[in-house]
């Protein structure tokens, strides 16, 4: 094929979800509210470590950066979903479309990588209670997330560049509401074979490597919960962990419905239903998990309110 006929695609066409043309306006409100709520939320949890000093310790260092990631994470294809429902126009230009899906893997990633960190965090916490100041010094902290961000950086530029380097035909329709890069791949008219080689590897460092050590590190919390007699320090060592299991049971989930779940005659639903769990439902749920279930938060939240009850008397 020449090179003229290949590389003529100035944008793309996204489907976007897969609903009723008279139901738009119905899941535009609902989306719209789902996606206020998320920033408000986290950024909510942002305000109330950065404003209570019970809440700077490494958990809620990390958990203020899990709460940006989140926010990011949404905002990188809500808002474009959201606009093209209501303008009912589909298309999305090709820098724009590779600019959200370069963003979409960072977050991606990023989650992991913090999700990874908390389950260290409570593994020192819980099985090595009297290490645990000396072990999770604020250096070692700003080191895992520097990291984070470094590796998610990294592994978002790789298959950023790659598919850069492809060339795209005529058609170019994405049967999704945001620029997945599986959906892009698909597209291409050139080899694919070093893309999907970049994708298996990164996948095994970015997502089964993290989640290889989220479960071992809650194995070890589990075998040292069960040396407890006392029922009341058991239930104090879950209640530190249960909401970031929560939140890894949430996000993993919807990624293991997505990726490892034999795909059907229904799979492109079922991928865009899979993909709204975990860019629209599960960083609107955080903020309830955590605030929900950890006391610290709502202790923080009340001195917030009460706060700002008395300033306004």
């Amino acid at each position: 094929m020449r090179r003229d006929n290949e590389s003529s695609v100035s944008e793309f066409i996204l489907l976007g979800l897969p609903i009723q043309p008279e139901d738009q306006a119905m899941y535009s409100a609902l989306f719209l509210a789902m996606y206020l709520t998320t920033v408000l939320g986290n950024l909510l949890i942002i305000l109330l470590i950065r404003m209570d000093s019970h809440l700077h310790t490494p958990m809620y260092f990390f958990l203020s950066h899990l709460a940006f990631a989140d926010i990011s994470f949404s905002s990188v294809t809500v808002p474009k979903m959201l606009r093209n429902m209501q303008t009912q126009d589909p298309s999305i230009p090709y820098a724009e479309c590779i600019t959200q899906m370069y963003f979409f893997i960072l977050f991606t990633d990023l989650d992991n990588f913090l999700l990874t960190s908390m389950a260290y965090d409570r593994y020192v916490a819980i099985c090595h209670p009297l290490y645990y100041t000396t072990i999770m010094r604020d250096e070692l902290c700003i080191l895992l997330v520097a990291m984070s961000w470094i590796l998610s950086c990294v592994s978002a530029l790789s298959h950023t560049l790659l598919l850069a380097r492809l060339s795209f035909c005529a058609d170019n329709t994405i049967p999704h509401f945001f620029c997945d890069l599986d959906a892009l791949l698909k597209l291409s008219c050139s080899d694919i074979s070093l893309n999907e080689l970049v994708i298996f590897t990164a996948g095994t460092t970015v997502i089964t490597l993290p989640l290889i050590c989220i479960l071992v590190s809650y194995g070890r919390i589990g075998t040292t919960i069960l040396k407890v007699s006392s029922t009341k320090g058991i239930c104090k060592a879950l209640s530190t962990c249960g909401s970031h299991l929560c939140v890894v049971a949430l996000y993993y989930g919807a990624i293991i419905g997505l990726y490892l779940i034999p795909s059907s005659s229904t799979s492109s639903d079922k991928d865009i239903v899979a993909s709204v769990m975990y860019t629209v439902v599960t960083p609107l749920l955080n903020p309830f998990i955590y605030s929900i279930r950890n006391r610290d938060m709502k202790e923080a939240l009340k001195k917030l309110f009460n706060r700002a009850v008395i300033s306004t008397q």
